[in-house]
């Protein structure tokens, strides 16, 4: 299983909305849209993909795909590098 970082999402987009958009490319496992202690999103989920060799594949069909106006910024997360986008660390 692979898991993505999917940021600038609109907040009023919908677990729906990116499971339409990512399963014609790729098999979902689940997906997570990460909210505040209130419930309301921050704007960026975690999508877990099946099948790990499809990542790229997805990344690459979505580049530049939209969701409620807002072009998608889609990341593999590392998990050796402590599970955030691009390794950075508090």
């Amino acid at each position: 299983m692979s898991r993505l970082y999917v940021g600038n999402l609109a907040h009023e987009t919908t677990e729906s909305q990116i499971r339409a958009a990512f399963s014609p490319h790729c098999q979902l496992s689940s997906v997570k849209i990460v909210a505040d202690r209130r419930g309301r999103p921050k704007g960026f989920a975690y999508v877990d993909t099946g099948d790990p060799a499809s990542v790229d594949a997805v990344i690459e069909a979505l580049r530049g795909a939209q969701i409620n106006g807002r072009t998608l910024d889609i990341v593999r997360e590392d998990p050796r590098r402590g599970g955030r986008p691009g390794g950075r660390r508090r």
